[in-house]
């Protein structure tokens, strides 16, 4: 908790009269009132000891007097007379302390003195999970968990101003950063907003941008510079195992493709089954490593590693009878924090034909995150397994037209889908969408009317959320 004056009154005895300055400012230092000269930061607080008739006649000095209106007299002294000269001026004050003179000012630095070395304990303690959560996740679980600790947002860019990684950030966050760190005009300012370069002037790897809601704007500060100094080892540290990612994820879109190529590969890989079942792999925090935890358990199973990882998610296939065993490891797992994986499964499919069943594992985690439960069969999905399955290509072409003037050029669904997709999971709630969606509820409010407008729904009608539902999830959201 940070020192403000409300503390300081509660430690020495006094009462705090607001004025200039809140009771909810925080504290940075304390100086003698004959050695205070100038506010050193003018978000925190200096308070100042002395005799108060030398104070009040400094108060009466143009220079002097506007100087001290920055800091916070503090006093053993209390009486209408002096509280009514200070509120004149409207200067704060801290008035019948317990202690006065060298032992006030004493105790008011050895307060400062205790929160500071606190904060400091506070900063080490952040940087050291920091650390441990490089070592499992890289750079997207330092960027979460960095967002976490400042309660606010993280964005960190490249040298170029592009963006390698982010978290708690929406889209005009992101673009608030990108201008910030190269110095062009930002539309919208952040309370908090700050900037950390990573690497050195001469050798620039990138930008760390945040912004905190928290009152610890130091704390931020101190722990977002060290985590930029971890990001210039994470960025330039070789990843070896970079090129095995990428591997593993194009044979996988091998297997998702099908046909004889696909039975060959699965052959190489050591599967010879028939028919194999599709899983994805999930969970709503980037600090847990589902590839590392999901290697263990293939090597528990006896099981060949057929996955790879794919945006945040892990995607494979298992023989159909050890399914059932990879939903009791997933929902017995439990770790510290009380953190949750969540997995989906679809329904066996032949070798040479992996598609649909990736699709239903995909459909069915999407099921399990929205419903908050560690599993999901799709077979157990009764609305999406009567529905989607019973379409023809013709009539899954015409739901998912519903949905096309959400596309973009490109013809992938952009923002608007996204929130339209959350909105419904989360019944329409805004408050919780927003938060899941990282945006302010405005935000939110104005990018359902624009996809409204755009596909002619109407949200307010059961009948339009739900084939607005069904399309969603005929596309894959």
């Amino acid at each position: 908790m940070a020192l403000d004056l409300s503390a300081v009154a509660r430690a020495v005895g006094g009462a705090c009269v607001a004025a200039r300055l809140p009771e909810r400012t925080p504290v940075d230092g304390v100086a003698a009132l004959d050695e205070y000269v100038v506010i050193g930061n003018p978000a925190y607080a200096t308070l100042v000891t002395g005799d108060p008739e030398r104070l009040l006649d400094a108060l009466a000095q143009p220079a002097s007097g506007d100087a001290l209106l920055g800091a916070v007299f503090v006093s053993p002294d209390d009486d209408a007379a002096l509280r009514a000269r200070l509120a004149a001026r409207g200067m704060t004050a801290i008035l019948g302390t317990a202690l006065a003179g060298p032992a006030l000012h004493t105790a008011l630095r050895a307060l400062i003195a205790d929160d500071r070395a606190a904060a400091d304990r506070l900063v080490t303690a952040g940087m050291n999970v920091l650390t441990q959560v490089a070592r499992r996740g890289g750079v997207t679980a330092v960027i979460a968990e960095l967002a976490r600790r400042i309660d606010g947002w993280a964005v960190l860019l490249d040298a170029h101003g592009q963006v390698i990684a982010s978290a708690g950030a929406g889209r005009l966050h992101v673009s608030d950063a990108a201008a910030f760190a190269l110095g062009r005009p930002v539309r919208v300012r952040h309370d908090g907003l700050q900037l950390h370069r990573v690497g050195s002037e001469q050798d620039l790897a990138g930008s760390l941008v945040i912004a905190t809601r928290s009152s610890r704007t130091s704390h931020a500060r101190d722990l977002s510079s060290l985590a930029a100094a971890l990001f210039d080892l994470l960025l330039r540290s070789h990843d070896p195992s970079l090129t095995e990612h990428l591997g593993r994820g194009a044979l996988i879109d091998i297997l998702v493709d099908g046909g004889p190529r696909a039975e060959a590969l699965l052959h190489r890989w050591g599967v010879h089954e028939r028919t194999l079942t599709a899983f994805e792999l999930g969970t709503r925090t980037r600090t847990i490593d589902l590839e590392r935890l999901l290697r263990r358990w293939f090597d528990e199973l006896g099981a060949e590693h057929v996955f790879a990882a794919d945006h945040g998610h892990i995607r494979g296939f298992v023989r159909d009878d050890l399914a059932g065993e990879l939903i009791e490891r997933v929902a017995s797992f439990s770790p510290v924090a009380g953190l949750r994986v969540h997995i989906g499964v679809g329904d066996p499919a032949p070798a040479q034909s992996l598609a649909r069943t990736a699709a239903q594992a995909h459909q069915a985690l999407d099921a399990a995150l929205d419903d908050g439960r560690p599993a999901a069969r799709y077979g157990e999905l009764p609305s999406v397994r009567l529905v989607l399955s019973a379409l023809d290509a013709a009539t899954g072409s015409r739901l998912t037209a519903l949905l096309e003037p959400l596309a973009e050029t490109r013809g992938q669904h952009d923002d608007l889908a996204r929130t339209l997709h959350v909105f419904l999971a989360e019944n329409g709630a805004h408050r919780a969408s927003a938060a899941r969606l990282g945006i302010h509820r405005q935000t939110l409010v104005a990018r359902i009317r624009r996809a409204e407008a755009l596909t002619g729904l109407d949200l307010a009608r059961a009948d339009d959320r739900s084939a607005a539902w069904l399309a969603l999830r005929a596309i894959g959201l």
